[in-house]
């Protein structure tokens, strides 16, 4: 009895984390020859991995350690994130963002089930981390142009295409950070140079 119990458990369990990553697959950047991981949350498919294209201009190694763009990817401004991903592909609009995030039980939540699992990359303690979603979420940090490189390990940023409306310029994104469960949606200038998600068309 016992053991038909926990049997059901594990298959409740199964079924539960299948329902939020149904398929994963590869994308290969025809730019750089770059293969990237892809998973497909609800009706989104996005990079499993932040963006590590080298643009022209308006991107950054973090603390211009090439070493850091094997695992984080680069740091973009938002002229340069909205311009920065393959044919076929997307900077995510603010909306897109929401979706996701609302997908994955809402703002409160759904930080943990994004990002990776464990201290390799992230800062103790990791709260919530369960990457049930397969979106392997990584902290790359941030530059801002008047401040050193800061925040590798403790959180990630990732810009939207959206702009906020405001007098100021500037652009919705959305932050993980080691110590909480949440995302959360912030504005900044588009001279801060934070990491890139591109979206399937």
């Amino acid at each position: 009895m016992k053991n038909k119990s926990l049997l059901m458990t594990i298959a409740i369990l199964i079924i539960a984390l299948s329902s939020v990553a149904q398929e994963t697959g590869t994308f290969t950047d025809p730019r750089d020859g770059k293969v990237y991981k892809t998973v497909k949350i609800g009706t989104q498919t996005w990079f499993a991995e932040n963006l590590a294209y080298k643009a022209s201009k308006g991107c950054w190694a973090y603390n211009n350690d090439t070493n850091n763009v094997k695992t984080y990817g680069y740091l973009y401004d938002w002229k340069a994130a909205k311009t920065s991903c393959p044919t076929g592909w997307h900077l995510p609009s603010d909306d897109e963002w929401t979706t996701l995030v609302t997908y994955l039980g809402g703002a409160n939540v759904a930080g943990g089930k994004l990002k990776e699992i464990g201290t390799t990359h992230w800062d103790k303690p990791n709260t919530g981390a369960t990457n049930e979603s397969g979106f392997t979420a990584l902290p790359g940090g941030y530059r801002y142009p008047d401040s050193p490189n800061e925040n590798l390990g403790y959180s990630g940023y990732w810009w939207s295409s959206t702009e906020q409306v405001n007098s100021y310029g500037d652009y919705w994104f959305r932050n993980i950070a080691s110590r909480f469960n949440a995302v959360y949606r912030y504005d900044r200038g588009g001279k801060s140079a934070y990491s890139v998600r591109c979206i399937k068309d």
